[in-house]
C-alpha cells in the first residue's frame, strides 16, 4: 500500500439516531473523511448473497478498504480436534463472507494455551492455520489483550515467516493491556515497529494492520475498550513511531467512539 488508511471497527455513530447499514456506513465513513471499515463478523457472519451487492457498490464507489474481524470463538489450539475443526470452518465462512464483497484481510485472534506449553500451542496453531486455503484475502494474525490468549507479538511474527499467507495485526492497544500499561511513550511504541522491521523486513511496515484504540485493563490484561481520550493509551507517541517509520496500512479504530476516535488519529497524525 502506499500510504495509511484511517478507519472504523463495525457502523459508525453518526447522530445516534441514523441506523446504518453496511453500504450506508461505508458512504457515511467516506462523506467525513476516513477511507476504511473493519466489518465485524464476531458473533456471525452478516455479509449474504442478499445484501452483498450494496455492500460491494458502495466500496468500490468510494474506493473503500474493507477487512473484517473474525469470530470470537476460534481456537486453533481447542483441546478437542472437533473444536479445532469448528474454528477452521469459522475462518472460512468469514472469508467466504469478505470475500463476497472484495475485502482484503481477515483479522483474528488464533487461540488459547489452554495449560498447553507456548511450543505446543505454537505447533498446533501453526499446522491448523497452514491448511487454510490461499485466496488472495490476507490472514491478519491478531496480537491479543490476555496472558492466557495465544498471540504475542514474537509469536505472530514467527508464525508469518513461518507461512505466506499470514500477516500481522498488531493492535497496539491490546499489548499495553496485555503486559498492564507498558507503552508509556515513544520508544516503547518504537521497539515494537523495529522489531517487526527486523524480523519481516520494510515490507511488512508498507502493509501493515492496526488496531488503536482506549483500553480498561488490569494485571490479568484487557478488560474493555473505552474512548481514546478516557484512558491512558498515548496514542500520540503512537502515532509519532508510526510516522517515524513511515508505516503504510490501515489503522482502524476500536471502541465505543469509533469514527470520532477515528478521525482524532487522522488529524493527529495531519497535525505531527
Amino acid at each position: 500500500m502506499d500510504t495509511l488508511l484511517f478507519g472504523i471497527s463495525g457502523l459508525p455513530l453518526g447522530n445516534g439516531f441514523t441506523k446504518f447499514s453496511y453500504a450506508s456506513g461505508i458512504d457515511y465513513a467516506k462523506s467525513i473523511g476516513l477511507d476504511a471499515m473493519e466489518l465485524l463478523f464476531v458473533r456471525n457472519v452478516n455479509v449474504t448473497d442478499n445484501n452483498k451487492g450494496p455492500i460491494l457498490q458502495a466500496k468500490l464507489k468510494n474506493d473503500f478498504y474493507l477487512s473484517a474481524h473474525g469470530s470470537h470463538y476460534i481456537n486453533l489450539n481447542a483441546n478437542e480436534s472437533v473444536r479445532q475443526e469448528q474454528s477452521i470452518e469459522r475462518i472460512l465462512k468469514a472469508l467466504e463472507g469478505l470475500s463476497k464483497v472484495g475485502g482484503r484481510s481477515l483479522i483474528f485472534h488464533p487461540g488459547f494455551y489452554l495449560g498447553d506449553s507456548k511450543e505446543d500451542a505454537y505447533n498446533t496453531i501453526r499446522d491448523n492455520l497452514l491448511r487454510l486455503p490461499l485466496t488472495g484475502v490476507d490472514y491478519r494474525l491478531e496480537t491479543t489483550g490476555k496472558g492466557t490468549q495465544f498471540g504475542t507479538l514474537e509469536e505472530l511474527v514467527s508464525l508469518c515467516k513461518e507461512i505466506s499467507s499470514c500477516k500481522l495485526c498488531i493492535d497496539f492497544s491490546h499489548i499495553h493491556a496485555r503486559y498492564n500499561g507498558k507503552l508509556k511513550g515513544f520508544n516503547d511504541f518504537a521497539i515494537i515497529l523495529q522489531y517487526v522491521f527486523d524480523e519481516l523486513g520494510k515490507s511488512a511496515l508498507e502493509d501493515l494492520h492496526i488496531h488503536m484504540g482506549g483500553v480498561n485493563y488490569n494485571e490479568k490484561g484487557e478488560r474493555n475498550h473505552l474512548p481514546l481520550l478516557e484512558s491512558d493509551f498515548n496514542y500520540v507517541d503512537c502515532l509519532k513511531a508510526i510516522k517515524y517509520f513511515n508505516v503504510k496500512g490501515c489503522i482502524i479504530a476500536e471502541g465505543p467512539m469509533v469514527e470520532k476516535d477515528a478521525l482524532l488519529l487522522k488529524e493527529t497524525l495531519e497535525r505531527l
